[in-house]
């Protein structure tokens, strides 16, 4: 396991998880929406994809991320292991409420220097309606690329709870 892609939903833990595989196993963690925003007003990285690319093709990373499909396929061909948080929304949902309450409310920095507000909960692409309306979605893909031939060989550790996270975590 020297390439880990980490991936679920919105609020799954896919951070805490990558960067509990990062110091377990020596490896760099690069954070996809820290890499991706670059600055206030959510402002996009315009070298975003190149430099994706460029960590993609070393000998080691672990990335924490699903979304941006403009780097999608890249990050499944180059890993060796993918790490599914796959839980269901009783478990998602509640967390990712927590987050981005604690986050508006303490008015936390966050990628790119940019904040969660009280406004941003009216918009679909909040994490709480993401996480909710693309929960479905999300999932279905994941288990299409899982099964893609194109991403073979390809070492799957799935987790539906915490629970078994935590359990193999403690075994490695």
């Amino acid at each position: 396991m020297r390439r880990i892609l980490v991936v679920g939903i919105t609020g799954a833990g896919k951070s805490t998880m990558a960067r509990t595989l990062s110091s377990r196993f020596a490896v760099p963690y690069h954070e996809m929406d820290a890499l991706h925003f670059a600055g206030p007003g959510w402002a996009v990285n315009d070298e975003f994809v190149t430099q994706v690319a460029r960590i993609a093709s070393s000998p080691a990373w672990i990335f924490d991320s699903y979304g941006y499909p403009e780097v999608r396929d890249l990050l499944w061909e180059h890993a060796d292991t993918v790490v599914w948080l796959d839980y269901p929304r009783r478990v998602i949902m509640p967390r990712v409420l927590r987050r981005s309450l604690r986050r508006t409310l303490l008015r936390e920095r966050i990628f790119g220097g940019n904040r969660e507000t009280l406004t941003d909960w009216f918009r679909r692409d909040h994490p709480a309606w993401w996480a909710w309306s693309q929960h479905g979605v999300r999932r279905a893909d994941i288990q299409r690329r899982v099964r893609d031939p194109r991403f073979a060989p390809l070492q799957v550790i799935r987790f539906g709870t915490p629970e078994e996270a935590a359990d193999w975590l403690r075994s490695q």
